[in-house]
């Protein structure tokens, strides 16, 4: 206050105390299910609760925990001294005089890219023991792409601007290519400290760039909490909003992929074959003006079925002595890239190979 320090010195019943506390002991069942549930574990399959921290000694605290478990809880720790001896083991480990005892920690959120049609790609998924590591290949959107930008994102929201973004950076200087065919490894790499390494690499010209994002970057326990709720809540919605940014993406590249081949097939197509696939395309790529995710569908599925009609004919046409190659396939079918992954194209930086 203004006149400084004010002291509180009142004497209580343990009925009173608890009836204050009650709505603190109660929050922290909160964490207990998020981590029951995240290990895919029933209360009825944890053998030993083990309780640490002084406040563990409340006996409210110990009738919860026998409560929500069905067992007594273990007493057989200092619950002040198992804080501090925890706390020495790992700063020992981190200063590398530690060696024979391995604490592992895991990352609270999931953390990916922002890919086509503004969604988040994920690389590493929530709750994944680190160190980790993890590479994917992805590719650029558009024809003679110069550069590609790498946004980072942590959270559990389908659409990147639900999420948290922790870094940005752009790998340039690629060489005119069509869409597709630049392979970029992005590499999320997570070390015993936490921190994180973001590495995109072009494996045509070897140019690459990098980020670290340390905890500073990172969220609190509250906003972690916070985020896993607002999945929850919106889970649904994301799904939703998934479902049609990907018929969408799939729509797009449908074209792209058709008109490819097209060209590719130009002398072993029909004339009334031909006719109908530019129908074909004409009517998705007028979907694609709309916000119908339905007419998009549907005008892609009726793509797909007039080639999946052709297909037949050009084979025989190999099969009876035609130029011979690799079959091309339905256009319906993912893209491959140079290093025989699959890929698929993103908005204004990069795809993920994973989507297949």
């Amino acid at each position: 206050t203004a006149d400084g320090p004010k002291h509180l010195d009142v004497n209580i019943t343990r009925a009173k105390f608890q009836e204050l506390t009650e709505d603190l002991v109660q929050r922290t069942l909160g964490p207990v299910r998020s981590a029951l549930r995240d290990a895919k574990l029933d209360p009825s399959q944890i053998t030993e609760v083990i309780l640490v921290g002084g406040s563990t000694r409340m006996p409210r605290i110990q009738d919860v925990v026998k409560e929500f478990f069905g067992k007594e809880p273990h007493r057989g720790v200092n619950p002040d001294e198992v804080v501090a001896i925890g706390a020495a083991i790992q700063g020992g480990i981190l200063a590398g005089d530690v060696k024979d005892i391995l604490l592992l920690d895991v990352t609270p959120l999931s953390l990916g890219i922002e890919t086509m049609g503004g969604v988040m790609t994920r690389l590493i998924e929530a709750n994944t023991t680190i160190p980790t590591k993890r590479s994917e290949i992805f590719s650029t959107a558009s024809d003679s792409q110069p550069s590609v930008e790498i946004h980072v994102l942590q959270g559990e929201r389908s659409m990147a601007v639900d999420n948290k973004t922790i870094g940005r950076f752009t790998l340039d200087g690629l060489p005119p290519a069509p869409r597709g065919i630049p392979q970029i490894e992005v590499t999320f790499d997570i070390d015993a400290n936490g921190i994180m390494h973001v590495h995109a690499k072009d494996k045509a010209t070897g140019k690459e760039q990098s980020i670290k994002i340390t905890h500073g970057s990172g969220l609190s326990k509250d906003e972690i909490e916070r985020m896993k709720t607002d999945a929850k809540a919106h889970a649904d919605e994301d799904k939703k909003r998934r479902d049609e940014v990907d018929t969408r993406n799939g729509a797009d590249a449908l074209v792209f992929q058709t008109e490819r081949q097209m060209k590719e097939l130009a002398d072993k197509l029909q004339p009334d074959q031909k006719a109908k696939l530019e129908a074909a395309v004409g009517r998705v790529k007028e979907a694609l003006k709309g916000t119908n995710i339905t007419e998009i569908k549907n005008s892609a599925d009726d793509l797909n079925k007039i080639w999946s009609d052709i297909a037949p004919s050009l084979y025989q046409q190999q099969a009876q002595g035609q130029p011979q190659g690799e079959p091309q396939g339905t256009p319906g079918g993912e893209q491959q890239s140079s290093s025989g992954d699959s890929a698929e194209n993103v908005d204004y930086e990069v795809v993920d190979d994973d989507k297949k």
